[in-house]
């Protein structure tokens, strides 16, 4: 993979139901676009909420998100697609029963080719720069493995976090001294500037949904704003 990119992004066309990876009577995949919020905010009023309805596959109700993803990451996105599976998906995720892998392109290369991060996180709040999240031993509990897949002045590196801590990987990385591209927080550039979405991508998840069939087990595509 060569890792150098112009620095365009053009959202993708809003056919949401072409981007299912997965479906079966309880859970939905979806391949998350990058820069689109999974809620609505302040400074994300359009989210994937307005385009759930795209996503209801023959059921009356729509499907929702088991958990979040940050709005420029790209990749598998869980739905329960009824308020009984929902539930569960929320406990499978709560309880860390749900494998996650991500694909993140950073500056530089860590030493070594694997190892598993172990930093608390504990989030911070200033007037002038809003929130964020530090490494700090007062902080909660957070767990990350990491594996180097190709290594150069920009490297790509597979992450597999144990905890599901706010912005950990984000933060893991950046405590590796490989700050993911484009971060605007995290990243080398720092907060706020004018860049690409970032590219952290969640490449796969495997939900145990249920103890008597397999698991549901979908990987998404490298977006097309990803170096090629």
């Amino acid at each position: 993979m060569g890792l150098d990119r112009e620095r365009r992004y053009r959202p993708p066309v809003n056919d949401y139901a072409r981007r299912i990876l997965a479906i079966d009577a309880h859970v939905l995949i979806l391949d998350k676009p990058a820069g689109l919020a999974v809620h609505p905010g302040p400074a994300t009023p359009h989210s994937l909420e307005a385009h759930l309805i795209q996503l209801r596959e023959g059921f009356v109700r729509s499907p929702q998100p088991a958990h979040r993803l940050d709005r420029d990451t790209s990749g598998c996105l869980v739905l329960g697609r009824h308020p009984k599976a929902l539930k569960r998906l929320m406990a499978l995720f709560a309880e860390g029963r749900v494998a996650k892998t991500y694909w993140a392109i950073v500056d530089g290369a860590p030493d070594g080719d694997a190892g598993e991060i172990d930093a608390p996180l504990h989030k911070v709040s200033t007037a002038a720069d809003g929130w964020r999240m530090v490494v700090n031993p007062a902080g909660k509990p957070a767990r990350t493995r990491w594996q180097v897949l190709e290594r150069g002045p920009r490297s790509l590196i597979e992450f597999m976090p144990v905890t599901g801590r706010t912005h950990q990987i984000r933060v893991h990385a950046a405590a590796l001294g490989t700050p993911i591209v484009d971060d605007p927080v995290y990243g080398a550039a720092g907060r706020g500037s004018d860049l690409g979405p970032m590219l952290l991508h969640a490449r796969r998840v495997v939900v145990p949904y249920a103890d008597d069939r397999p698991p549901v087990d979908a990987t998404a595509p490298l977006p097309g704003h990803w170096p090629t």
